[in-house]
């Protein structure tokens, strides 16, 4: 019997400030909440909050896990360890 192997990508996640006005994200895996003072992301490596004042998203492509948020960044913070969350993403929770 020939046995599978499981080759597991390994998790990356590039986060990158520009002048604390634009933040680009990669390795998001869906947007969970948002309004134009917190964004809260499910990321490959946990759950990004981000913080400011005047935030919007300005991209968004699940396909190749992006994001970019711009508006007064005021802090990145992750707020929960890899793996530990349950359940789906914002849009899945408002269309339940």
């Amino acid at each position: 019997m020939i046995e599978e192997k499981k080759i597991s990508k390994p998790k990356v996640q590039n986060l990158i400030l520009e002048n604390r006005e634009r933040l680009s994200v990669t390795g998001v895996i869906d947007v969970d909440s948002f309004n134009d003072e917190c964004v809260v992301v499910d990321t490959e490596l946990g759950l990004l909050v981000v913080r400011g004042e005047d935030l919007r998203i300005s991209k968004l492509n699940l396909d190749s896990s992006e994001l970019n948020i711009e508006g007064e960044i005021i802090s990145c913070e992750y707020t929960e360890s890899e793996g530990s969350k349950k359940g789906g993403g914002f849009f899945s929770k408002m269309f339940r």
